[in-house]
């Protein structure tokens, strides 16, 4: 069984629990932009005696108060209002579905863990307190004025929803313990038959990291799901991780799954790359190694391939915390594609595309936005100062990226360090808009191109 230090399994919790709050642990040293890219600057790690806590309060958005966009772009709130959106998803037609979700209720019989105790502070103080809606939300907007003006239940009484797909007229649900299918009609605003179980995904009673993201593959046959780790570096031994840190492949004739790659501490959204038809996700790396690691990333998904976690890091940087080591498994990991920076908390991932054909009033983007993939970067709470907080944009030439990330939507963050929002899932409506949704401000925005 894997195991950290003594420090990490004991007298940890009591530091962190006298510390939490009061902003403790190293400062970055790294100048701006150097942990990201293809080749980020991996310094030594730091060790601490207390690791580096800096949470950014949620407070939500002023009245009269939105996200900035980047030169040349408009935001509108497409919905107000919502509780604690995580996920969209937009339909054919241009509906678009949102998880209202959050982490599933504690377990009876669970008992009290003072390390689950002081993550709740940690949740609750960062806006992620809030009870699970279990549900999904339609939203329609039928003059095209880039706020919806139909808002539906569409979906409920579901466990800790968040990835959504359509195959053909079924409509597929990653929960946080299994797949469903419902049947879908197009252009319904409500699904009222009782879902269908495709497969049970890890969960169980520890679900450390319980989002489920899921992505259908090009040609409808099988779908992809996201699984992150149930630990940070995998204190809970590795029974406890057995089929996460991954993405796996359901076959939906079939009815099996496989491991398609290994190794990702906590993947979640997913992409086909335009041109090459690649699978892309967006991956938060582990924790508690000083502000300046590990560097969180984006990168292709190899069928097959390990990524390193918990052993190594970024190919073969040793994580030394993680007992026994694991030389074989390190000289398999591949480095990723393209570093986001420490601490950033990538969650969504959405690859630039333009309207749809017919589109009425279509939304283009310029064309510095046109090819590259959009990254919601949900925000730090162990780095000073703080990272991520906003949307980013990673340009991409001939299928691999190129250069250093864009931002696209700021001002997620106070000046005093406050979080008006964060944001979370990212996607593409069929004008050619990005969608945000944002769980702190309750809110999905809808960047465009401003008008002239």
């Amino acid at each position: 069984m894997l195991k950290r230090s003594k420090l990490s399994s004991s007298a940890l919790p009591l530091l962190l629990a006298s510390s939490l709050f009061s902003a403790c642990g190293d400062m970055t040293q790294l100048p701006p932009q150097a942990d990201m890219g293809a080749q980020p600057t991996l310094p030594a790690p730091v060790r601490q005696l207390i690791p580096t806590v800096n949470i950014a309060p949620a407070k939500g958005w002023p009245a009269g108060q939105m996200p900035q966009p980047m030169a040349g772009l408009q935001v509108t709130a497409l919905a107000r209002g919502l509780e604690h959106p995580r996920w969209v998803f937009v339909l054919p037609n241009g509906d678009v579905l949102v998880a209202e979700s959050n982490k599933p209720a504690k377990a009876e019989g669970q008992g009290f863990s003072l390390m689950g105790w002081l993550t709740g502070l940690v949740m609750t103080r960062a806006g992620a307190g809030v009870p699970s809606a279990n549900r999904i939300t339609l939203l329609r907007d039928t003059d095209g004025d880039g706020v919806a003006d139909v808002r539906t239940v569409f979906l409920q009484g579901l466990n800790s929803p968040f990835g959504m797909a359509l195959v053909g007229q079924d409509f597929y649900v990653a929960n946080t313990d299994a797949v469903l299918r419902f049947p879908y009609v197009t252009g319904q605003t409500r699904i009222s038959a009782s879902g269908t179980k495709v497969t049970d995904l890890p969960a169980g009673p520890i679900n450390h990291h319980w989002t489920k993201s899921l992505i259908a593959s090009p040609d409808g046959k099988k779908l992809y799901a996201t699984v992150g780790s149930n630990s940070n570096v995998a204190e809970n031994g590795m029974e406890a991780e057995t089929g996460r840190a991954a993405i796996w492949e359901i076959d939906l004739a079939a009815g099996t799954k496989r491991l398609f790659a290994t190794g990702l501490r906590n993947p979640n959204g997913m992409g086909w790359a335009p041109g090459t038809g690649a699978l892309w996700t967006v991956v938060n790396e582990r924790d508690e190694l000083g502000s300046d690691l590990v560097p969180d990333y984006l990168t292709s998904v190899k069928d097959g391939a390990f990524y390193g976690w918990p052993y190594s890091y970024f190919g073969a940087k040793v994580d030394t915390r993680v007992k026994p080591p694991r030389p074989d498994l390190v000289a398999q990991a591949l480095v990723p594609d393209y570093a986001l920076g420490a601490h950033v908390a990538p969650l969504g991932m959405a690859f630039a595309t333009g309207p749809e054909p017919g589109a009425a009033a279509p939304a283009s983007l310029p064309p510095s936005l046109a090819s590259g993939a959009f990254v919601g970067e949900h925000g730090s709470w162990n780095r000073k100062p703080h990272s991520g907080y906003k949307v980013v944009f990673v340009p991409f030439e001939a299928g691999q990226p190129k250069g250093l990330p864009v931002d696209v939507l700021t001002g997620f963050l106070s000046p005093d360090g406050k979080a008006y929002g964060r944001p979370v899932g990212v996607a593409m409506d069929t004008r050619g808009a990005l969608l945000v949704a944002d769980d702190v401000g309750n809110a999905i925005w809808r960047v465009s191109a401003a008008k002239r």
